[in-house]
């Protein structure tokens, strides 16, 4: 699915921040196999066999991605709308493959992605890892969270450290009118790179870097080697839940289609991290001097994180919680009152509304409430920012903007709306992109 190119433009002049994205699966991105127009899994399996017999000599794994599998109709022979795996190996062969669902939180894999990986069907789940199987036990080729980023790592290797390609995906922001970018979980290597590009003059914006909470005090270590007015770090970057498409976001109530599209034995999603888990990583953060960036999605995880900061009360400013998708009405004034930043998407709201529709139709209202957050203190700017996650969906700021002020697709009728109360005007959907000062 292509969605439809936005009319908003930035206001003359206007120096934007994009406040979310992945640079190095950017620059990746930019070549791989784009799944996102795909009407079905037969449609995706002709592209993918297109892809595969025009460069049968390159043995290089052939990767893919954009994939919007809750938009397609299921098979009639199973519940996932994703091509079999028999039919995946029969195109690609021997050549490892992976393709990820546009939110990189579920990838499908053929058999030898899978065996790069050491998964067989002997391979059992583990807490925030989950391989999926058919009524037999036999693998789907379908991973999410954790064994999705497993066998992924095992099939690109060094793939992403690749510096012209870096440059390349950084110059495809700065088109963008982005000027900053923040990167919300940078590689460990990211920094050096970065600065070695800025050294040759390829640097064309400032970069905030975000690293995984395990590895922030390693990189605090070595920020003097690397660290320069336009190469920062930032703070340390934790994941609560998964995501909404692949029903691992951790939910306050049960997905109404649980049973049909939900993880098996987990109604309300997947809490990846425990209450003290959290709290741990605040209070680390805290103690090296950097805020805390949390990756919660849904209501439940949303909440567990402001809980957390709530019992640390954190000295270090700047705490964030990235996405919260849902919120709770009860949740939206905490975020001012506990000093904590609103890190949002709009745009996700367009590529999400199959899935917003089937999975909680019965709390539309929860959905990104950017309007009672502003009412609440959360500053357009400040506390309240936007971002694209790219290479989730494009960085094009202006579909942020539709969705905050539509709330819905170019086109769609106004019927379509997802919570129309929680609209914001075009200057503050701006204001939220605008580069801060130094």
């Amino acid at each position: 699915m292509t969605m439809p190119p936005s009319s908003f433009r930035p206001p003359p002049g206007a120096t934007l921040r994009e406040a979310h994205a992945h640079l190095a699966q950017h620059a990746l991105a930019l070549s791989m196999l784009d799944l996102a127009t795909c009407s079905d899994a037969g449609d995706m399996l002709e592209r993918v066999t297109i892809r595969a017999e025009s460069d049968r000599a390159n043995q290089r794994p052939l990767l893919a991605g954009g994939a919007r599998p809750e938009a397609w109709p299921a098979r009639p022979d199973n519940e996932t709308a994703w091509p079999p795996l028999a039919a995946i190996d029969a195109a690609t062969g021997d050549r490892p493959f992976c393709a990820w669902c546009f939110d990189y939180h579920a990838l499908l894999a053929n058999t030898a992605a899978l065996r790069a990986a050491g998964v067989t069907d002997e391979t059992p789940d583990q807490p925030g890892a989950i391989f999926a199987r058919d009524p037999k036990g036999n693998l789907t080729g379908v991973a999410y969270e954790h064994a999705a980023t497993r066998v992924w790592d095992a099939v690109i290797g060094d793939t992403l450290r690749d510096p012209d390609a870096l440059a390349t995906g950084l110059r495809d922001l700065a088109a963008h009118r982005f000027v900053s970018v923040h990167d919300l979980k940078a590689q460990p290597w990211l920094g050096p790179l970065l600065r070695d590009l800025e050294e040759r003059g390829d640097l064309p914006l400032d970069t905030h870097l975000w690293p995984l909470v395990e590895d922030l005090e390693a990189v605090a270590r070595s920020r003097a080697d690397w660290e320069s007015q336009r190469v920062r770090l930032a703070g340390g970057k934790i994941f609560v839940d998964g995501t909404l498409n692949s029903r691992t976001a951790w939910m306050l109530d049960p997905y109404t289609d649980a049973d049909e599209r939900g993880q098996p034995g987990h109604p309300r999603g997947i809490a990846m991290m425990s209450e003290d888990e959290i709290e741990h990583a605040a209070r680390l953060c805290d103690t090296l001097g950097l805020p805390m960036a949390a990756h919660a999605i849904g209501d439940a995880a949303v909440r567990a994180v402001l809980d957390a900061i709530e019992r640390v009360r954190p000295k270090t400013p700047g705490f964030r919680i990235e996405h919260a998708e849902f919120v709770h009405e009860r949740d939206i004034p905490r975020f001012a009152e506990l000093g904590v930043i609103c890190s949002v998407q709009p745009c996700h709201m367009l590529y999400d509304i199959e899935a917003l529709q089937r999975a909680a139709p019965d709390r539309l209202e929860r959905v990104l409430p950017l309007r009672a957050l502003i009412d609440a203190g959360c500053a357009p700017g400040e506390s309240l920012i936007f971002g694209s996650d790219t290479p989730i969906v494009r960085p094009d700021p202006g579909d942020s903007v539709q969705a905050a002020i539509a709330r819905r697709r170019v086109n769609a009728e106004p019927s379509d709306a997802i919570a129309p109360a929680q609209a914001i005007t075009e200057l503050e959907a701006w204001k939220c992109f605008e580069n801060p000062p130094e």
